[in-house]
This record gives C-alpha cells, sequence and structure tokens, in this order.
C-alpha cells in the first residue's frame, strides 16, 4: 500500500527557543506556512539567561564585526518589544535601567580603563565613574570599588516573559507547533525536505531551518559538510528575591570581573536579582553544583556584600550554543532548502530581533540583509562570505 506524501509547509522551524520562535513568527507575518517541532515550546537556553541587552558592555577585544550586529539589534528592540508585547498580549519585562560595569581592584581598574577607550574608538556611549560615584549610583556596592563605566544604553528583558510571548504571537499568527523531537533531516535529491519526528511522522517543508541551539549539530541526516560546528557551552545561574524592606536593592544591572571571572546582577521589576554565570567546558553536564553556586555567591558578596541576607530561590543551569568563533550562524547552508539560525552563544536574547529579520527576509526572498551577511555558515567552510577576521577564536569567561 502507498503512503500519501505529507503535505508540504513553506518552513519548518526545528527548535522552539527563542531563536527558532522569532524566526517562526517573522517568517508567518511575511506569509509563508510555518510549524516548528520542538517537545517544550518556549523552553531552552531562554530559561536560564538573564537577558542583558548589553552591545556596549558585551564588548569584548577583536569582536567589532559581532559588535556592528549587537548594536544593531539592540536599537531595535525598543519597537520590536513594543510590537510582540502587542501581538501576544504579554509584559516582556524590557528595562531600559542601564547597565553599571565597575572594579574591584587596580587591575580590573585598568582593564575597564581600556574597554572604556575601546568603547569610544568604536563610536559606543560610556562614562567613567570614580568608585565614589559608582556608589552613589548604586549604595549596596562594596566600600572597594575602584570605578567603574556608566553605560545607559544598555537594557534589560526577561527571558522567560520574552519565550512565553513569542509562543503565543506564534499561534496568533499560525504558526504550527509540533510537541515532538526532530529524530532525522530529510533529504531528496540533494536537499532538504522536512524532518522525521521522534515518534514516526514526516514533515514536509520547502526550506527547513535548524535552530536547536547547543543541540543544532546533533540532528541525524544533516551532512557533515553542513553540520553546525555549534557546542555547548555550561553556565550556572543563580536567582534571589528581594523583599520590600531592602527595595531597591540595585537599580541597574551591574556587571565586574572578579577574580578573573565575570560577574553580572540583574534586577527585575518583580523584585527578583538574576546572579550569573560560570561559564564551562563540560559537554551536556547541566548539573548545578555546589562549587558553581558557592563561587557565584563568593564574587557577588565581595561586589555586593548585602546580597548574603536575601532569600535564594532558585539554582539552575543552561547550555549556550557556542561557534568556533561566538558568532551566530545565520542564513542558508550549502545543501539546498537547509538553513541554519543558531550559534549565538552569549547573546542570543540581544540578537532576537535582528535575527528574527534577517531570517524572514533570507526565507522569503532568497538574500541575507547587509547586516547579516559576515555570519553566514559558509565562513567555516569556505562556500561563501563572511570570514570575521577580526572576531576572537578565544572562548570569553
Amino acid at each position: 500500500m502507498s503512503r500519501t506524501p505529507p503535505e508540504a509547509t513553506d518552513v519548518l522551524v526545528v527548535g522552539g527557543g527563542i531563536i527558532g520562535l522569532v524566526t517562526a513568527w517573522r517568517a508567518a507575518q511575511r506569509g509563508l506556512s510555518v510549524a516548528v517541532v520542538d517537545p517544550e515550546p518556549g523552553g531552552g537556553a531562554a530559561q536560564v539567561a538573564a537577558g542583558m541587552l548589553a552591545a556596549v558592555t558585551e564588548l569584548h577585544y577583536g569582536e567589532q564585526t559581532l559588535l556592528s550586529l549587537n548594536v544593531e539589534s539592540a536599537r531595535r528592540y525598543p519597537q520590536f518589544a513594543a510590537e510582540l508585547s502587542e501581538a501576544s498580549g504579554k509584559d516582556l519585562g524590557y528595562r531600559a535601567c542601564g547597565t553599571l560595569a565597575v572594579a574591584l581592584d587596580a587591575d580590573d581598574r585598568a582593564h575597564l580603563r581600556e574597554l572604556h577607550a575601546l568603547q569610544r574608538k568604536s563610536g559606543l556611549e560610556s562614562e567613567w565613574l570614580s568608585g565614589r560615584d559608582c556608589r552613589r549610583l548604586e549604595p549596596m556596592l562594596a566600600p572597594g570599588v575602584r570605578g567603574g563605566l556608566r553605560v545607559d544604553g544598555d537594557h534589560q528583558i526577561d527571558p522567560r516573559r520574552l519565550a512565553d510571548a513569542l509562543v503565543t504571537a506564534c499561534e496568533r499568527a499560525g504558526v504550527v507547533f509540533h510537541r515532538s523531537r526532530a529524530e532525522r533531516l530529510s533529504v531528496v535529491r540533494d536537499r532538504a525536505r522536512g524532518v522525521l519526528l521522534s515518534g514516526g511522522d514526516e514533515l514536509a517543508a520547502g526550506q527547513t531551518v535548524l535552530a536547536a541551539g547547543s543541540h543544532s549539530g546533533r540532528l541525524a541526516g544533516v551532512p557533515d559538510e553542513v553540520r553546525p560546528p555549534v557546542r555547548p557551552v555550561k553556565g550556572q545561574v543563580l536567582r534571589l528575591t528581594v523583599p520590600p524592606r531592602y527595595a531597591p536593592f540595585l537599580s541597574r544591572t551591574v556587571r565586574a570581573v572578579v577574580r578573573g571571572s565575570h560577574l553580572y546582577l540583574v534586577p527585575r521589576v518583580s523584585g527578583e536579582l538574576v546572579v550569573g554565570a560560570t561559564s564551562e567546558e563540560l559537554g551536556w553536564d547541566t548539573t548545578v553544583t555546589a562549587g558553581g553556586v558557592y563561587e557565584l555567591l563568593r564574587d557577588a558578596h565581595e561586589l555586593v556584600p548585602g546580597i548574603t541576607e536575601l532569600p535564594l530561590t532558585e539554582t539552575c543551569a543552561g547550555l549556550r550554543p557556542g561557534s568556533p568563533d561566538n558568532a551566530p550562524l545565520l542564513g542558508p547552508t550549502a545543501l539546498p532548502g537547509l538553513l541554519l539560525a543558531t550559534g549565538h552563544h552569549r547573546n542570543g536574547v540581544l540578537l532576537t530581533p535582528v535575527t528574527g529579520d534577517a531570517m524572514a527576509q533570507v526565507l522569503t526572498t532568497g538574500e541575507l540583509p547587509e547586516e547579516a551577511r559576515p555570519f553566514t555558515p559558509g565562513r567555516f567552510s569556505g562556500q561563501g562570505p563572511g570570514a570575521l577576521s577580526d572576531v576572537s577564536m578565544e572562548q570569553p569567561a
């Protein structure tokens, strides 16, 4: 008995994290029929991320090409957040609160001074403050703070609310969710044609977008020459609650380097305080460890001593999708019908608006917008433009 071939959808997105969801939403808005495959849409790294929209303070040496993409996405965020909030009817926890990056010793102060010079050279706005000025802005900071950078252009969003709103917006835009696991990419006559699900069902599609975060390189059936070089980078994060008697504990995101490790504290309007994050190359391990929790609390206490008085409400660990150059892979691969939207590493939440726009454009026109062209998958195989010569190959903390 012959099987009736499945009806094809225009776009099939493998992965229902924020990158897959924004791709699906924007594509559906362009009039394409879209489906998403994920056992738990809205899950993934967004459930652990802090949600800093920190294009300026996330600047690292050698990452000027990535910086331009980060800045462009940050520029789009206010309008994107307003549009998504209206489309979903949900509050995203978006705050234009700014960031204060501080130094606790002379070495950190020298590093921040160098970063400030790089920011100014790159055309970014930041203001150098003395330690006293830092404590005037944030009275809970330790007396030993030696100086800092005030960046009012950095914002924040609640990634959990963002993911939830994207699921709702997708549903309202007609995106079909298949709450299952994609087992294998279907390749017919040298073209990607959809996926086979864990239950045995087949989903056919004109274009398939692999947006499964750190799992993007694990889908069976993807030819080795186009398999995304994405690895998991573990991050442990703490969530505390600021009781009303301590409010306001912090008025903006505070960042520092403590004992060589990057630390951030992100205060939410809800009273939650997010503290993170470790950066560990441990494969697929997502165990919350006593050592990880201890190090975060120890470093946070050195920066903001009063934090030990706050209730600890949650500990969690997630996996960032890291690429060889820490920048995303966006757009078509050498296999016709297969596109990538993965490898965003620590910038997934920040790059959500620009990724959605870029993927929707390439899915409808076949062409990536100019700002996304340096990030094509072909840069790792020599099969296209986008060699990121000035993106650091080093793994940031």
